[in-house]
């Protein structure tokens, strides 16, 4: 289970790392101050969950956990600002690109601060699975 939980994580690092690199190099879309947060809690992941899956490192949930945790609260801030009009006033970007932005926008809902706020709840449960399982 430990392996599982591991890969799992590691694999949805991976997925969104590389997703947000789809949607900048590809797809065009400037990414936001908030994004770029994201975009640095998130790539390190890929690393640290890679390692500890070569390793079988048990522990690596100590390091991994405040990062999905703090990455959860920032994409789900970003999606509030995004999806609730009344939070555009507390919007804290200053790149150029405004936060409030939706580049995509699928089935009325599903937005790139929504995907990594998934990426980040995924890697979240992975890590309390391991810390559980340890």
């Amino acid at each position: 289970m430990v392996n599982k939980a591991l890969l799992f994580g590691w694999i949805t690092s991976i997925i969104a790392m590389m997703g947000s690199l789809f949607f900048s190099e590809q797809m065009g879309f400037i990414p936001c101050t908030l994004c770029w947060y994201q975009r640095i809690l998130m790539y390190p992941l890929v690393f640290f969950l890679g390692m500890a899956f070569y390793r079988n490192d048990k522990e690596i949930y100590k390091y991994v956990l405040p990062m999905s945790v703090f990455g959860m609260l920032l994409s789900g801030y970003h999606y509030a600002l995004q999806k609730i009009p009344s939070m555009h006033e507390f919007s804290t970007c200053t790149s150029g690109v405004p936060c409030s932005g939706q580049y995509i926008n699928w089935l009325g809902f599903v937005t790139i601060p929504f995907l990594s706020f998934i990426g980040f709840t995924v890697i979240t449960i992975s890590m309390l699975v391991l810390w559980k399982r340890k």
